[in-house]
């Protein structure tokens, strides 16, 4: 009996996080090779801490095509990332990994990192079951009806020589 009680005791050693009330759980996709690229010098740190402000990101893949460098993983890894290599080419994937985040019940919002329009139907496929949405990208080329579909739209500015990491919120208001 004592050893039981320890156990029961342990509650009290173990700092719990505890979810807030009312706080939304995030799954965020990024479409690596449409988003990591050299011109956008994108720091996923900054994307997690935009993604913040809307809720929990528990689910955070990126997704990959088999030519990503070794030094990429690792450092998606380092970012608290999930790398996802794919053969070929990561739309289908993606759809695939945003299709799972829609049914998932732990999921609150579902956020994308893409410019790509192709993602146009997972955005409203998941406002459809009640998700919230969030798309994130960066000129040139971020889909404007993607863009428009979102709840929310967040366009991120490349990083230039000289220049620090800027983020500018854009929120559609309907």
């Amino acid at each position: 009996m004592r050893s039981f009680e320890k156990l029961t005791s342990l509650k009290d050693y173990i700092p719990l996080k505890k979810r807030e009330a009312g706080g939304k759980t995030i799954g965020l996709l990024v479409d690596g090779p449409n988003m990591l690229r050299k011109e956008f010098s994108l720091n996923l740190d900054i994307v997690r801490k935009i993604v913040a402000d809307f809720g929990d990101m528990r689910v955070g893949k990126v997704l990959l095509n088999q030519y990503a460098s070794d030094k990429l993983i690792e450092a998606i890894v380092n970012q608290g990332f999930t790398p996802v290599v794919v053969a070929g080419d990561t739309d289908v994937y993606m759809a695939v990994e945003g299709m799972e985040l829609i049914y998932n019940p732990n999921i609150d919002v579902v956020a994308l990192m893409t410019r790509d329009a192709d993602f146009l139907p997972i955005i409203n496929k998941a406002k459809e079951n009640g998700k919230e949405t969030i798309v994130i990208g960066v000129e040139p080329g971020f889909s404007a009806a993607l863009q428009n579909s979102a709840d929310h739209a967040i366009v991120l500015k490349a990083e230039t020589k000289g220049k620090s990491d800027q983020a500018t919120r854009e929120e559609n208001a309907y």
